[in-house]
């Protein structure tokens, strides 16, 4: 089996937040725990023309992100337990919890913010791309939730061959540091 990885469409995104909130009942994180989270971009400011009173020069757009399941994941060396294993059937970054001894330097050392530490369980965990859903056929819960269609999954070469292989947009960190399995059509005002 491929790399699998995400396909984010952000000209579609909405904000609405659908695909967070669904990952995060499904997963039945506490508050503070997102493993998918949708971030609001913004920049511009209003500008007072002479004659035509103020102008505004304001652009936002959406973007919802998760873990990458990168080809080089930077929270998987930082693990002292060896609870991070790239599995290599499909290229799925999970977290064996009962390896994890929540010392966090995944997190740290993770550029997207994947792994998500949990303040309960002490322990760290992630998007692990729905695997027990996969396993019965059905599309990942983000995926299947998003009222927009802006979200899509499968061999990341498939997808980059179907719309592109841009992986990194304004606000982002640098695609180089990990080589994330993303793709994003970027909204207008999201192109670097």
């Amino acid at each position: 089996m491929a790399q699998i990885g995400f396909y984010i469409n952000q000209s579609l995104c909405l904000g609405c937040k659908a695909c967070s909130v669904a990952c995060k009942d499904k997963n039945n994180t506490e508050v503070g725990v997102n493993f998918r989270r949708v971030y609001t971009y913004e920049e511009g400011s209003f500008v007072q023309q002479p004659t035509n009173g103020i102008v505004h020069n304001v652009k936002s757009y959406y973007f919802s992100i998760a873990c990458n399941h990168c080809k080089h994941p930077k929270c998987l060396p930082n693990c002292p337990t060896g609870a991070i294993i790239k599995r290599k059937e499909d290229g799925i970054v999970t977290i064996d919890q009962e390896k994890c001894a929540g010392t966090q330097l995944c997190v740290a050392a993770c550029p997207y913010g994947g792994p998500q530490y949990n303040k309960e369980t002490f322990k760290t965990n992630k998007c692990n791309f729905c695997i027990d859903l996969q396993e019965k056929g059905e599309d990942p819960v983000c995926v299947a939730t998003c009222p927009m269609g802006a979200i899509e999954y499968g061999p990341i070469d498939e997808l980059r061959q179907k719309y592109g292989d841009i992986a990194q947009i304004k606000g982002m960190p640098k695609a180089n540091i990990t080589s994330p399995n993303l793709v994003i059509t970027p909204h207008k005002d999201a192109k670097i």
